[in-house]
């Protein structure tokens, strides 16, 4: 169960991660986030479906 709870952890950092970078408007990143760390499974797979996505820079 720990290797659940540690993949879990890091899922919802990289789901953070991208909210945070993405170009969705403060108050939706901040709702977004809050999802995710409220509810990590829940959020997490919400997000991955209908979340906002990173900012797509490309190089």
């Amino acid at each position: 169960m720990r290797i659940f709870g540690l993949i879990v952890f890091l899922l919802d950092l990289y789901a953070i991660w991208n909210v945070i970078t993405s170009s969705a408007s403060t108050g939706k990143k901040v709702l977004w986030t809050l999802a995710i760390l409220i509810l990590p499974v829940l959020g997490l797979i919400v997000w991955f479906f209908m979340g906002p996505r990173g900012r797509g820079v490309r190089i």
